[in-house]
């Protein structure tokens, strides 16, 4: 097994509580950021290679780079709306390590010179709120939260925001609206968050994951960091394995593991019957065969020629957005495993029907064309669908994916066509009776 660096205090329930958490080390590296400049910190998180935990892979030193030197107000957003199908690791993390979060987010808050804190944590995660108010409260009490952080004059305020339960809030832009007191509604852009971001000011949104590893970083170095994944990808992933496997939970692995290696050492391998599918970033992200888990578990590393190329109909591939074919990622950590018992329409079907549910309503075809596609899939699971459905379906979700301000379009597009590709002959005889 790996080193543990956002987990290792998992199953340690003292841990939660803030004496045993400075005993642990905890807040040392805070200590030591705050002798450092902003700049210092950027320049070891960038050399750390640290990629955003929640999904779209983004270098969180480069993202933090992007705020203007001269800004007035700057905000910290701690992202922990966490509603992607399939997704548990945060909760897990915010549960058992609580105050490795806070010290996470008051370095890359002092690294972008922001003096304010917001987590936007998901309204049905109560007991991981209780014990975050509860860890501030604490922070607060020790003096690494308030007027002084850590002794260092820079002051530093801490607020745990609790959302309402809409998926499309965990979408950067619209979580900041939701923050303001708006409808929950992403944003065009440009412009960035890095500009104008929550309330107008040049703003930082990261995933819990994320920022749960920069205390290591200052701590150890962001080289050490690095050498534990692969190149310009660093660290370790915390996977949330679920499905049809004998041990599912969260496992911090280094980035780049083998996908099927994931599932057989640390998962403990199939609980029944071998692989059918495996979606493995979450349920947005477009389904692998048996045939194509051997790769390594990675967002560099996952869109290459070890998985096939697919295509919506023969002879018309499907694009990734840049031009690359349809191919797949961690995403959002999450690995969904399902054996061969599996109904794969019926699969699909459930997935595009929380699409469709969880669209926000301000794009037509994500609006129209999700529950258009999600009442076409379940017409044919239900196996009253018609071979003229599957091109119906192939056209409507090829063109929805990338025409809409946010990347729910996407959703629906990739994870139907996915499944329409890899397991056609599934769709086929559901439609031939």
């Amino acid at each position: 097994m790996s080193e543990r660096v956002v987990t290792q205090n998992f199953g340690n329930e003292k841990a939660k509580e803030i004496a045993t958490y400075e005993s642990l080390g905890g807040y040392q590296a805070l200590r030591k950021a705050v002798k450092m400049s902003p700049d210092e910190i950027i320049a070891e998180v960038k050399k750390a290679n640290l990629c955003g935990r929640g999904g779209a892979g983004f270098p969180a030193g480069v993202k933090w780079s992007f705020i203007p030197k001269d800004a007035q107000t700057v905000y910290m957003v701690i992202n922990a709306d966490e509603g992607e199908p399939g997704t548990f690791k945060d909760r897990w993390l915010m549960h058992w390590d609580p105050h490795r979060l806070i010290e996470g987010a008051c370095i890359a808050a002092y690294a972008i010179r922001s003096h304010k804190i917001y987590i936007y944590i998901r309204g049905e995660l109560i007991e991981g709120a209780r014990l975050l108010d509860k860890a501030v409260a604490e922070a607060y009490d020790k003096g690494y939260l308030g007027a002084s952080m850590a002794g260092s004059g820079w002051a530093m305020d801490f607020v745990v925001h609790r959302g309402a339960g809409a998926y499309i809030c965990g979408e950067e832009t619209a979580l900041l609206n939701s923050l303001e007191g708006r409808r929950g509604w992403p944003r065009l852009k440009p412009p960035y968050p890095a500009i104008k971001g929550l309330f107008g000011q040049p703003t930082v949104v990261n995933n819990v994951e994320t920022l749960m590893n920069v205390p290591s970083i200052i701590e150890r170095g962001g080289q050490w960091f690095a050498d534990l994944g692969v190149d310009g990808d660093g660290g370790t992933r915390c996977a949330a394995v679920s499905g049809h496997v004998k041990s599912p939970g969260v496992y911090e692995v280094p980035v780049g593991t083998n996908l099927r290696t994931i599932l057989d050492q640390y998962a403990g391998g199939m609980r029944d019957t071998p692989v059918k599918g495996v979606i493995p970033g979450g349920s947005s992200f477009p389904v692998l065969t048996n045939e194509e888990i051997d790769v390594p578990w990675a967002n560099s590393m996952m869109r290459n020629d070890k998985i096939r190329s697919v295509e919506v109909r023969p002879g018309q591939p499907f694009l990734w957005g840049g031009g690359k074919e349809l191919k797949s990622g961690p995403g959002s950590g999450a690995i969904i495993v399902m054996d061969q018992s599996t109904d794969m329409v019926r699969a699909c079907a459930r997935i595009v029907k929380f699409y469709a549910h969880e669209s926000c309503g301000q794009c037509t075809p994500c609006r129209e064309g999700g529950h258009w596609v999600a009442t076409i899939v379940q017409r044919i699971a239900d196996g009253n669908g018609k071979p003229s459905d599957l091109e119906m379906i192939s056209s409507a979700a090829g063109g929805i994916g990338g025409t809409t301000i946010c990347a729910l379009g996407d959703a629906v597009s990739w994870s139907v066509l996915g499944f329409l590709t890899k397991f056609r002959d599934e769709f086929i005889a559901k439609v031939s009776g």
